[in-house]
């Protein structure tokens, strides 16, 4: 628990230098934390910032590990809101939780599985990670909603996001499942994709809840 009271406050600063205002007054007053003034000297101590006058600098460590948090937290909040089409009230608190505890590879596959999106829901940027760096430009994502998949190609469901028990039971018997091979034949006046011999008009909302990747 305490190092995560301290990771909120490296959040915060964080926050606060984006604004260009990382005076220690605002960072005590937008703390939620009833022990400010012990929870900063623990950052103090732990080389993680360094106080300059009425103002507050991240150590090289403490930019390093902030910057982590907020990456991991901001691709959270893009993966709750692009796949899982969370309300915003729903992805803030899961975003906190996952950014404790994503490692970084697994946060490098989020990345990637979204494109590496340069900014978040909030319009806030997304820092850059390793995975990043091996693209001067924006790359496709990975996995995309068969919505937005292109007619002709073929492609892997990865997963299926529906909670309708009933529509997930349809789809599965007519061969609709995660892992099944589909080609996109048409997208209007609807949705038409072949599985195996069988060529199958799906709605668009359906669609939608239909996330594939690309294959050969």
């Amino acid at each position: 628990m305490e190092q995560e009271r301290i990771d909120e406050a490296l959040e915060l600063l964080w926050l606060l230098e984006e604004e260009g205002r990382p005076e220690l007054n605002r960072l005590k007053l937008n703390s939620d934390d009833i022990n400010f003034d012990e929870l900063f000297n623990a950052a103090l101590k732990s080389g993680l910032v360094v106080q300059k006058d009425d103002k507050v600098a991240f150590t090289e460590k403490g930019r390093t590990r902030a910057k982590g948090l907020i990456r991991r937290h901001r691709l959270a909040e893009q993966l709750l809101t692009d796949v899982f089409e969370l309300t915003e009230t729903s992805v803030e608190p899961d975003a906190c939780r996952m950014e404790h505890i994503l490692s970084e590879e697994l946060t490098d596959r989020v990345c990637t599985f979204l494109g590496h999106p340069p900014k978040c829901p909030h319009g806030k940027a997304i820092p850059r990670g390793e995975c990043c760096k091996k693209y001067k430009v924006e790359i496709e994502p990975l996995v995309v909603r068969l919505t937005d998949f292109e007619v002709g190609l073929k492609g892997k469901i990865v997963f299926i996001v529906s909670t309708e028990t009933s529509r997930l039971n349809r789809l599965s018997s007519m061969g609709i499942t995660a892992g099944s091979v589909i080609k996109l034949l048409q997208k209007k006046p609807s949705f038409v994709i072949q599985v195996e011999e069988a060529a199958i008009a799906i709605d668009p909302d359906i669609a939608k809840e239909i996330f594939v990747k690309k294959t050969a």
